[in-house]
């Protein structure tokens, strides 16, 4: 699995990469809410029954949950700017097919299609830490994570415009437009990174998860319509424990496993990804009750009575809180580390829900908790992909960061579906339409609290973070001097071909005693290559070129700097480093 280390840029990156790859993610996240403002009319619209018209939002959940750990492997192995066009195509292709529909079952595969540009999200981190330099990366994957919430507060108000003011196919054509419009920005300003992993694509794999996760997520999303005891539910998930568990068994046999369990049980990751999910969870609570409450009727004693286009306004600050988070993480991050703004972002939400439940009987309070969620929302999402990246090497940060959009994904899913029975079941009945209270609400409030103290506590067990300049450094000056320290530390020298010439893009991989790849990297245009060690030991160092027959050198670091040149025309020797 060889790779491109992240403090050497494979290609220089243009300073409208990270705005593109932002922008991506905001039209995965408007895939996600396009729908909110119709969604009660969808049965009407559709003409069918509620039930039925739930799969419209239930289809585009789960081929998300499925395309997001899948889209980021294939990433590391094929190409990430090609898997992130793939996956964008594939949304607009199924725009367009709801655009032109009013079918329930066409607009069901539609809506399945778009559920494909949820893998664009890890793409896009995976593509920032291949090319950028690390001054520069930790506030970009910032933005990138934090776009999710930036599209969905974004989309929300712009949706229910369209929807008050044309036909709600309109609602299609404009998220074909955008993704178009991604497509382009993408094919003519983001580079293709050539960090590669080795191996193949695990189909077995692939289908093992899929077929888990669809069993997991679907009791989940229609529990409530199914009866959370029935014999339906009870069974999807029994059924999904088993699928999860031989897939888990099977994934450890496989050489090349689609998701790398052994990595992803160390603990940095997996307090990371089940922290996560608890953030999934506040995050959802807020978009599913703020609306709601600011859309009911005054008359009921509690509701706002804002109409659907100020109530999206109201709650469009979340997003938009969230995209000016960024900068401030990259600040706070750099002094102190994503473990204490990870820590710091759950806090400042469990404030927020917490003032959120005496802070309920006015429009402006709702803008109120809506910035400060956003805040510490920003602050948490912004996290994530820092934890996740320094701890899992650079050919697999697709995959981890697809694993980790998923916990998230997880997160919304469970929170839609208890937030939903919540509200259903303290609900009045006021001529035969059910109507949200105020204790629902409340209650709602509570239950995303205590899934912030949940994830506080998963974020407190995080390790104590290796030093990882690359996602720390918060200027140039401290780039270059982390840079030369961390050449101290590892091997560096040239590749030569036979006549002394420097060998350009040369594969240089680092290989430890026991066989596994500890690094690998690219010569750059003079031939120079430099790899970093995880720890003292003994290294094979081994380089290869096109045109050129292999070398292996054995090499051991003791924590000292020796410059070691690979010439391709010879055969392996010993050196001491």
């Amino acid at each position: 699995m060889t790779h491109t280390p992240t403090d050497q840029p494979t290609r220089r990156a243009s300073g409208a990469v990270v705005p593109v790859l932002a922008f991506a993610g905001i039209v995965v996240a408007v895939m996600q809410t396009l729908l909110v403002p119709v969604i009660k009319d969808l049965p009407q619209l559709l003409d069918t029954a509620p039930a039925n018209a739930t799969w419209v939002l239930t289809s585009t959940l789960l081929s998300g949950a499925v395309a997001t750990p899948i889209m980021g492997r294939l990433g590391d192995l094929y190409g990430k700017r090609r898997m992130l066009i793939l996956s964008l195509a594939v949304m607009v292709v199924g725009a367009l097919v709801s655009a032109l529909t009013s079918d329930l079952l066409t607009m069901i595969a539609g809506r399945t299609l778009q559920g494909f540009a949820m893998g664009a999200i890890p793409l896009g981190i995976g593509l920032m830490r291949d090319m950028l330099p690390r001054e520069k990366l930790g506030s970009a994957m910032a933005l990138m994570s934090s776009s999710i919430g930036v599209g969905g507060g974004l989309a929300l108000p712009l949706a229910a415009l369209i929807a008050q003011h044309a036909d709600w196919h309109a609602l299609f054509y404009g998220a074909a437009g955008i993704g178009a419009l991604a497509i382009v920005l993408t094919l003519l300003v983001v580079p293709e990174s050539p960090a590669r992993a080795e191996g193949t694509f695990d189909v077995l794999g692939a289908i093992g998860l899929s077929a888990g996760l669809v069993l997991f997520l679907l009791p989940i999303t229609k529990g409530s319509d199914w009866g959370w005891s029935s014999g339906t539910t009870l069974g999807l998930f029994a059924a999904s424990a088993v699928v999860l568990l031989l897939w888990g068994v099977m994934e450890l046999r496989v050489k090349a496993p689609l998701v790398d369990l052994r990595t992803t049980a160390r603990p940095a990751v997996l307090f990371t990804n089940l922290a996560s999910i608890m953030v999934g969870v506040s995050f959802y609570v807020v978009s599913l009750v703020l609306p709601q409450l600011l859309q009911l009727p005054k008359a009921t004693g509690y509701g706002l009575g804002q109409s659907m286009v100020v109530a999206g306004l109201l709650v469009a600050p979340l997003g938009l809180t969230m995209m000016v988070t960024a900068p401030v993480y990259a600040r706070l991050s750099a002094k102190y580390g994503p473990k204490f703004t990870l820590i710091l972002g759950m806090l400042i939400i469990a404030i927020g829900y917490g003032a959120g439940l005496g802070l309920m009987s006015a429009a402006w309070q709702s803008l109120v908790i809506a910035v400060v969620l956003g805040a510490g929302i920003g602050l948490a999402y912004s996290s994530l992909p820092a934890l996740i990246v320094g701890a899992v090497p650079a050919s697999e940060t697709g995959a981890a960061n697809g694993l980790n959009t998923l916990m998230r994904s997880i997160g919304t899913s469970v929170s839609s579906a208890v937030i939903g029975m919540v509200l259903a079941n303290t609900a009045n009945n006021v001529g035969g339409v059910a109507i949200p209270t105020m204790h629902g609400f409340r209650v709602s409030f509570l239950i995303a609290t205590g899934a912030v103290a949940v994830g506080l506590l998963m974020a407190l067990f995080l390790p104590k973070p290796n030093r990882a300049p690359q996602l720390r450094a918060s200027s140039e000056e401290d780039a270059v001097i982390e840079r030369a320290d961390e050449v101290l530390r590892g091997f560096r020298g040239r590749v030569l071909d036979a006549a002394g010439t420097p060998v350009p893009r040369a594969k240089v991989t680092l290989i430890d005693r026991r066989g596994r790849q500890a690094g690998a990297t690219l010569s750059g245009d003079d031939g120079t290559y430099v790899l970093t060690v995880p720890a003292q030991g003994a290294y094979v160092l081994a380089a290869r070129a096109t045109g050129h027959g292999p070398l292996a050198s054995s090499a051991t670091h003791a924590g000292d700097d020796r410059a070691i040149d690979l010439d391709l025309a010879l055969p392996g020797e010993t050196v001491t480093a």
